[in-house]
Formats: structure tokens, sequence, C-alpha cells
């Protein structure tokens, strides 16, 4: 974020902050507030200003975005409360646009949709952020300790790898060459550094250029690569009825829309705690405080499965709760998606968490209607599927820039909040066009206490994973889950027959089938997010439990062929096993599982052999 120096020296203050040499060089206009309408702010004087350049608004400093020119005239979208201002007060534009400081020290962080650091701003001023009040996003004070990875006379290019900082204890901070920089390394310098401080000098283009352990870059802008890669690898959440029927891949997109109640900030809350990532940028646009305050009492409490550190450490916070001025919630999603491609840009998976997404787009609706556009379908503006699209544009797994070879990628998964669940609304239908996984909240399943509310004969995902589950699980993985989808799709019809003529006219068969797809749905679909063990479940034992129930289906349905009833098969022991089977720990799970398939092949072996040793079945 650009702080306001530029706005003190105007004003005759001077600024401790040292600047860069494009920071210096920068020309500021200032002009004259002519209209105020909410957060949309009309100024006049601003010829020289440019399309989404930083303003900064009253004499109180008020953060604001150009997002119209006509003339001198500009239009100004105010990220904070313009409660109090006035005509007349001054508007001076910074000459750059919104930027996120991006350096060591963003792991563990919180901060505001504008990358105000919320810690530092309530010591400051407690527990309200009053207007005008902003700090610098990474600590100036803090030193790290930079290990070089090149040495004079190296040649660079953008995303070679300058040296590394330790960030936290399991995640090495790699200082890259910034976009746009090439050439000769003059000189590097190792030891402890703040992020305002040079650690290396290159003979750039335009002559000498100081690279420090920081860099800024603006939030609309996505940052380069070398190429997309194609999205063959899933990201492992740990949710059986993603991770068994609707993956997402790394680097690619997914839609969670439900109704009020069905739980998506408890899903996208599981996926940044459980998922196969290395970073997790969380944007909590637009929600209730207290499901953010709930976060952040929540993360640093929770471990790593993988690494053992608390999960903070590898988290980025972003909230712009419900109480906080609409407009800074478009911002908010565009600082996330900056810091998210940052660390990808080091060859980290990073997952991208957006709750909610409809929040956003009320906010483009708000701002679009001060504007007086041409409203599109139900208010929104007319371009509301050109910045969904956007958006989730900005997910991919990529090859990085530099010599390196490195592998990086931005995962996204967007939740949609849709009035009375009404998926035909226009925020859920532009995700839907553009989003590779789509994961609907049921109503009627969050009544019933189903959690993941996810059904499953809506729900799909169009990414083809089935080969990297067959080479690193199980060969026959795609064939276990059509059958089970298979079930649950006979038990889907088979309800509604049963609702008409009851279950007892039913054959054996279809009632059968009725048990089974009652079985997966209790025992493998629901998942209990706040359960010590089924919390998380590993693929592994996702693959075993899948293969008991199966096997228990392939065996009843033999057994009653040969004229057993299915009340004594479901009254058999396994069956209370296998309603078991997910409170297994996931270290032994593989083991007692497959010894459970054992057990159910031998509590219907007595059947087999009556079958045997007399045709009738008696």
């Amino acid at each position: 974020m650009i702080e306001p120096a530029a706005l003190r020296q105007a004003q005759g203050g001077t600024s401790s902050e040292p600047q860069s040499n494009s920071e210096q060089s920068r020309t500021t206009v200032k002009g004259v507030i002519r209209r105020v309408h909410g957060p949309v702010v009309v100024a006049a004087g601003m010829r020289g200003a440019r399309m989404y350049d930083v303003v900064w608004v009253g004499e109180a400093g008020l953060i604001g975005e150009i997002i119209g020119l006509a003339g001198d005239t500009a239009t100004i979208q105010v990220y904070e409360d313009t409660i109090g201002l006035r005509v007349g007060e001054p508007a001076l534009s910074s000459g750059a646009p919104l930027q996120a400081e991006l350096g060591p020290g963003l792991l563990g962080s919180i901060f505001d949709g504008l990358q105000r650091p919320l810690p530092a701003i309530l010591e400051e001023t407690g527990d309200f952020i009053k207007k005008g009040v902003t700090a610098p996003p990474l600590a100036r004070a803090r030193l790290w300790p930079f290990t070089a990875a090149v040495k004079t006379g190296d040649w660079v290019e953008p995303g070679n790898v300058l040296g590394v900082v330790p960030e936290t204890a399991h995640l090495r901070h790699k200082i890259l060459v910034p976009p746009g920089l090439k050439g000769r390394v003059l000189e590097v310098w190792e030891g402890e550094f703040a992020v305002g401080k040079a650690v290396a000098l290159i003979e750039g283009e335009k002559g000498p250029a100081e690279v420090g352990l920081m860099h800024r870059w603006p939030v609309r802008r996505v940052r380069p690569f070398q190429r997309k890669l194609a999205p063959d690898t899933p990201l492992l959440t740990g949710q059986r009825i993603i991770d068994t029927f609707f993956p997402v891949a790394k680097g690619g997109a997914a839609t969670i829309p439900g109704g009020f109640g069905t739980g998506k900030t408890v899903m996208e809350q599981t996926l940044a705690k459980w998922a196969d990532a290395d970073i997790v940028v969380y944007i909590g646009c637009g929600e209730r405080g207290n499901e953010m305050a709930e976060v952040l009492a929540d993360f640093p409490r929770l471990t790593d499965p993988r690494t053992g550190v608390p999960v903070m450490e590898r988290t980025v916070l972003i909230a712009n709760t419900s109480n906080m001025p609409v407009a800074a919630r478009e911002a908010s999603i565009y600082t996330g998606l900056t810091v998210a491609e940052y660390y990808r840009d080091m060859g980290y998976h990073v997952a991208f968490m957006a709750d909610s997404t409809s929040r956003w787009g009320e906010a483009l609706r708000e701002v679009s209607g001060r504007l007086e556009e041409m409203p599109g379908e139900e208010g929104y503006p007319a371009y509301l599927g050109a910045r969904v699209a956007d958006f989730y544009e900005r997910a991919g797994r990529v090859v990085c820039l530099g010599r390196e070879e490195r592998e990086g990628s931005v995962t996204i998964v967007g939740a949609v909040s849709p009035p009375g669940g009404d998926f035909s609304e226009p925020m859920t239908q532009s995700s839907l066009r553009v989003a590779g996984t789509f994961w609907g909240l049921d109503v009627n399943l969050a009544r019933r206490r189903h959690f993941p509310s996810i059904h499953w004969t809506t729900s799909y995902s169009l990414y083809g994973l089935g080969r990297w589950f067959e080479d690193k699980v199980a060969t026959d993985w795609q064939e276990q889950v059509r059958q089970a989808m298979s079930l649950l799709q006979k038990e889907e019809a088979l309800l509604e027959i049963a609702q008409l003529v009851g279950s007892e006219a039913l054959p054996a068969e279809e009632k059968a089938i009725l048990q089974m797809g009652r079985i997966l749905r209790e025992d493998y679909l629901q998942q209990s997010a706040f359960h010590e063990v089924d919390g998380f479940c590993p693929v592994e034992k996702q693959y075993w439990m899948l293969r008991a129930i199966l096997s228990f289906h392939q065996r009843l349905a033999e057994a009653l062929g040969k004229g057993f009833a299915l009340d004594k098969a479901m009254a058999l022991p396994v069956v209370g096993e296998i309603a078991r089977m997910k409170e297994i720990p996931g270290d032994k799970a593989v083991t007692e599982i497959k010894a459970l398939v054992r057990r159910v092949d031998e509590a219907f072996a007595p059947y087999r052999e009556t079958r045997q040793r007399s045709p009738s079945g008696v």
C-alpha cells in the first residue's frame, strides 16, 4: 500500500520513510473536491492524473482510487468512511496505482483490504480504525537474516533467486529479481537487513538499481510468469466428498454457492486449515465480524498436520468485514491475489480462499449505482461477468520466471451467497461459467445436519484427475468412484418412488440400494469439521473406506441373490464397524480397514457355502 508521504510533504511536513528512485520521480496532481456521493467523490483540477491512481482525499487524507476521468475531472472511489468530507477540500493524486508491499513478514499477518496491518493500527487507535490512519504493511524495524544465492558479476534476470530469508521455521522466503529488471550483479551483501534496505546492486538498462528484501506491485496487474501448465494434480483437502468425487486441481478454480446456513464459511475455513498447500491466503470479504473473529481465534491454535507448526505460520489473513467501508471490499480481493501470486513466483503452491465473492459483487453494484452506470441483471453492473472472469483467471499452475526450475500455483476457492439459495442469480452464474469445480451446497442437507452439505447430484468437477489418483493411490480408484456415484444416483431415484408407494413395496435388491445409499451418505460423505480425527481424512484412508463399503455392497448383493434376508444382513456386526471407520486415526486406518474388508468377506462366507451345498439356497 502507498503511504501518504506526498500528502505530508504537500502540507509542509516531512516523511521519515525513504523513497525509491521511482517514488521520488513521481509527480503529484492536486485537485479540489466538487461533489461527495457516499464513497464516490468527484474532484476538479486533476488533469495529468491517471486511471487507478491512488488519491488522498480531504484534510484527513482518506485513501481513494481514480475510477473515472473526464477532462480535468476525476471520479474517485474512496476506501474509507466519507462522513464529514466537505466540498472544497483537497484531493491529491500519488501518481501511482494501489500497490501491495511484498516481502518477508507477510505470513502470520492480519491486514485489512488495503493491506493496513490491523494489529499495528489497534495499538495506535484502539478497537476502531480512525479515518486516514495508516501504517506500513511490513514492519520496518524488524531485521531479517539474508543469505545470498548469487555473487558479484553474475548475470541475473527477472525471477532469479538473489538469496533466501527464513521467514518461518519451515519456509524459505526467496528474494527474487523483480519483474522488468535484468543485468549484472555489481554488489551483493549478506547479513541482517530491514525490509527497506538494499541487499544487492544490479546494473540495469537504466543504470544501477538497488534491490531490497521488499518491493511493491500494483494489485490489479497480474504478476508475470513463463507459461501455464495443465491442471493435472489435485489439491488434496482431506474432505472425502471433495477429494473422492469433486476434486479441484492445483492451479484450478472452485466455487461454493449456498444459501444461508449451508456451511460456506465453515467449508472455506476447513479448506484453509487442511488443504495441501504451502501457503494459504484467506480473504474475509464483507463477512460478519464474529466469523472473522472466530478465524483469528482458531487459526493460531491449529497445527499444520504436515509440519507440526501453527497453521498461522503459513497463512495470510485479510479481513474486510461487513461493517468496514464497502468500497474496500473490491480492493481486498486484488490485494490477496497479489500476495498469492508473489508466493507462487517463489515456487510455492498457494490456496486462495475468498469468503464471499457475493459481497464483492455487491460492492461493485453499489459503486456502479453511485456512478449512475446502466445496470445489468438484478442491478449488477454490465461488466460483472468480465470482472468475475478476470478474478478466476488469475488462478493457475505455472512455470515461474527465472533460470531456476520452479513450479508454483494459485488455487482459487470462492464462496458465493446467492439470496434465497437461488443458483440462477448473476453472481453464481458468472462464477459457474469460469470455475472448473462446482460444490453446490444444499439447504435440505444442511437442515438434516448433513455436513459438508455438498450435494452429489448437482456438484461437478471438470478436472480430469482420475489418472493421478490411479497412479498415486490405487489402480481401481476411478472404478470405485463410478460405482459409489451410481449407487447414490440410484438411491436418489428410488427415494422418490418410495415416497409414493412406500419402501416396503420395493423388492429386496432395491431396498438394499436404499440401505447402501444411506451408508454412503452417513458413513462416508458426512464429515465433521470439528472432530479431532474425522476433520481431516487422508486420501489413502478415503480409498479404503470406500473399498470397505463397496465390498459390503457386493457381498450383500450376492447373498440376496441366494435368498439371504436383508434385515439379517444389516444386523451383522461389520455394519457397525463400517459406521465407525471415520473415527480410526489416519496412521492406523489402512491396516485396520484392510482387516475390516476381510471380516466383511468372512461375514458372508457361510451364505456362499450354503449356496454351493444346496442350489435352493436353503
